[in-house]
């Protein structure tokens, strides 16, 4: 059994790190200086945790513009990947997109996790680019497309 909880950094902060850590910095050999940016002070954060407390997933949602969110930093720790925890977290994230009236979501993809976003309804917008040593793709959903029972 899981639950997920959303809120502002401070709220989620430890639990993010835990999992961010774990994942962009060990795991894929990301700088720390490069993981911490100022958009997670304004961001709206959604973790995953599992029965005993534990973050094992995590994602954001900024607001970059008055029509558009997006979603960034998702993450799933490696031995929880491949149990739908991504998809969790994704789906709460467009749920909300939609709640505030967000017409389109847009996300920096890692090249690997591509086909995830695509199963999603997202749609690659540009051509592939490199962040921080890691191939990624822009993609976006429209969400007037997106059937969402809220």
């Amino acid at each position: 059994m899981t639950y997920l909880e959303m809120g502002d950094w401070a709220l989620m902060h430890t639990a993010a790190q835990t999992v961010r850590t774990a994942v962009f910095i060990q795991e894929q050999g990301i700088a720390p200086e490069d993981e911490w940016d100022a958009d997670d002070a304004t961001a709206l954060h959604a973790v995953l945790f599992d029965v005993h407390g534990q973050p094992m997933g995590n994602a954001r949602l900024l607001q970059p513009s008055f029509n558009i969110a997006k979603v960034g930093r998702m993450a799933v720790l490696k031995e929880a990947r491949g149990r739908g925890y991504g998809a969790r977290l994704l789906h709460a994230l467009l749920l909300e997109a939609r709640r505030r009236g967000h017409q389109e979501v847009r996300l920096s993809a890692q090249r690997t996790a591509e086909q995830f976003y695509a199963l999603h309804g997202f749609t690659a917008i540009a051509e592939p680019f490199d962040e921080v040593g890691i191939p990624h793709v822009e993609m976006r959903l429209l969400l007037k497309t997106l059937d969402v029972v809220p």
